[in-house]
């Protein structure tokens, strides 16, 4: 399962929304989230490495070398963010009338923005060990549910509810 045309534009118009609620917490200042380079991939658009059975999108992180400079460390890193459209489809199917595609995407791009943001600017270590990720993921969780809060509807708050403490949305409605 792929994304439709209309789930395209969703999501293109959760991540700007996302943009824009990053920038405001972390007080990003004049460049903003563009501060920290990026982009969102969909499903079909992904490497073999960049799909992700688990998850609703998945996190790369990518070194760009600069051509004129003969240095190893010359050039800059940025981030892909891999959406997994047949999980997140799938979750959106399951969850019926419960959980809607617009407020999980928003979660999924804010979710994904604050990893950007943490690991951008040196908070917190792409490479760290499988129990430092966990936690980081945790911490990221709280930190997305308390930005989301303040702006959130019904049908946010149900997303933001299924990403509490006592269970996970992946949890819930995938095998």
């Amino acid at each position: 399962m792929y994304f439709g045309p209309t789930e395209v534009s969703q999501m293109r118009s959760s991540f700007d929304l996302a943009e824009k609620l990053t920038e405001k917490y972390f007080s990003l200042g004049a460049g903003g989230i563009k501060s920290h380079p990026y982009e969102v991939k969909t499903l079909i658009e992904l490497r073999e490495h960049e799909v992700h059975e688990k998850a609703f999108a998945h996190l790369c992180k990518y070194y760009v070398p600069e051509k004129s400079n003969t240095s190893e460390n010359a050039g800059f890193s940025f981030y892909k963010v891999c959406l997994q459209d047949n999980r997140i489809l799938d979750a959106v199917t399951r969850g019926g009338s419960f959980i809607k595609f617009a407020p999980l995407m928003l979660y999924i791009a804010l979710h994904e923005m604050v990893h950007v943001v943490r690991f951008g600017s040196g908070a917190v270590d792409f490479e760290a060990p499988e129990e430092e990720k966990r936690e980081e993921e945790e911490r990221v969780n709280v930190l997305t549910r308390g930005i989301l809060q303040p702006v959130a509807d019904r049908d946010l708050n149900l997303v933001i509810d299924c990403f509490n403490d006592c269970y996970h949305i992946g949890d819930i409605f995938n095998n």
